[in-house]
């Protein structure tokens, strides 16, 4: 049987007080949307069909291939908005999958439910409810004797006994293909110039036909966004079950209310995340490390026995056993191999430092390439802009860079050179040598005791 997502993301969200479009506000990361596209596609057999309105160009932009847009306008409400796929799905479907792309805690295991109980109901629709204390807005679901459904009640025109039902209508459905488009047809212009999907469940009740609903009694997954507190909402739910999943695949979270982890980041087994870390984006953590506290590690990847002590990371690669901080900064291109250490007030950019180097403290690295067994002394600094470019430095073996030593970019080092405290080096060091002074300059060879040192 096809079933087909059609997912509805065409309003314009002005309680949200924004140029960008509701459905691409984040949340732990990922635009609401992206979480809308994540959910179907473990439920339909087609690729969804996103309705979309306002700014409906940057919504397909993100969307490219995930899902087929189709776009609503004029915006004359949700029955309209369903109307539109019509074109596209009719005859092509058995089954289609009503959704809100402004609810990104709807779960995939909750719209299976959906769609399994609509394939088994000889009538028409099967809706989603939610038994909560807070409507939220949210229409009445009125049953009959029998436990069907008669009727969805708007908040608005609801009488006071009906305001006292718990049962409340989320907005999704699964409908027979066939019957919908028939169906939305003979929507009825509401008061506002509108049609509204709701009462599709009235036209189907009416001719007699069953009308099934499930029930979730987590009122979490059914919380939808048109504020930036219901943003908030959302995002602190979501961080939570994403915190939770990471847990029961064995990460140590000391303290999972002050730990942030955006969807799609991944984390080994045995490693410890420590209070005030922010994973984002596409970062990838090995097996048995340590993180933190206070740290920010965006689209970068760690291997595994790796410890990160208060710093920031962002578009880096840390092989295995690698140390690094307090106050490390990592940026794009930083790539440490395996057993590298670096202390307090480090900063790399577009470099890589070979295996069992260390940096002690307070120097900056950029757009060099650094042997094995490298020791670079505190206030190493490459001066690797020259004003128009980025200039190489290159530093060999068992090298040992005295402190406060500028390398004047581009300049090479030796396999196994020494620089002495406060040179300046403007010119290419040989192996085995050692260059002291303002400017540098090499004033012997470095005997075999000196180099075992």
């Amino acid at each position: 049987m096809k079933v087909t997502a059609v997912i509805l993301a065409a309003g314009q969200g002005t309680r949200m007080k924004s140029d960008l479009p509701k459905v691409l506000h984040a949340v732990c990361g990922q635009p609401m949307v992206y979480y809308a596209i994540q959910d179907v596609k473990a439920v339909s057999t087609e690729t969804p069909v996103v309705v979309v309105g306002h700014r409906a160009e940057a919504v397909c932009e993100f969307l490219g291939e995930t899902a087929r847009c189709i776009v609503q306008g004029p915006q004359l409400g949700t029955g309209h908005a369903v109307q539109q796929a019509e074109v596209t799905l009719k005859g092509k479907t058995d089954l289609v999958l009503v959704t809100y792309a402004d609810m990104p805690l709807l779960s995939a295991e909750t719209l299976n439910r959906l769609t399994e109980t609509q394939c088994a109901n000889p009538g028409p629709v099967t809706m989603l409810t939610v038994s909560a204390d807070a409507p939220r807005g949210f229409g009445r679901v009125v049953r009959g004797a029998d436990g069907r459904v008669q009727a969805i009640v708007e908040e608005a025109v609801a009488t006071p006994e009906q305001l006292k039902i718990k049962e409340l209508n989320v907005g999704a459905y699964c409908f027979s293909a066939n019957w919908l488009w028939e169906a939305l047809h003979r929507l009825p212009l509401s008061k506002k110039g509108e049609y509204y999907l709701t009462d599709t469940v009235a036209m189907a009740v009416e001719a007699g036909l069953p009308v099934q609903a499930i029930v979730t009694d987590d009122p979490v997954e059914t919380i939808g966004i048109n504020t930036r507190v219901h943003l908030a909402e959302a995002e602190t739910a979501m961080r939570q079950r994403i915190n939770a999943a990471h847990m029961l695949a064995g990460v140590t979270m000391i303290d999972p209310q002050t730990t942030y982890v955006e969807a799609g980041v991944t984390i080994g087994r045995d490693t410890v995340l420590w209070p005030n870390c922010y994973l984002q984006g596409g970062t990838c953590i090995g097996e048995n490390c340590e993180i933190g506290p206070n740290c920010i590690i965006r689209d970068t990847v760690i291997g595994n026995d790796c410890l990160v002590l208060a710093s920031v990371l962002e578009g880096a690669l840390l092989e295995d056993d690698v140390d690094i901080g307090p106050f490390t900064h990592l940026r794009k291109g930083a790539h440490l191999c395996k057993g590298v250490h670096m202390g307090n007030f480090g900063e790399v950019k577009e470099s890589t430092l070979g295996p069992g180097t260390k940096i002690g403290h307070f120097s900056y690295i950029g757009n060099a390439t650094i042997g094995p067994n490298v020791n670079i002394g505190a206030g190493t600094i490459t001066c690797n802009y020259d004003g128009v470019r980025k200039n190489p430095t290159e530093i060999g073996e068992d090298v040992f860079i005295g402190s406060d030593t500028m390398l004047v970019a581009p300049v090479k080092l030796g396999a196994r050179s020494r620089t002495g405290a406060g040179a300046v080096v403007t010119k290419d060091v040989p192996p085995d040598t050692l260059a002291v002074g303002m400017p540098a300059r090499a004033i012997r060879k470095l005997e075999k005791e000196e180099k075992e040192k």
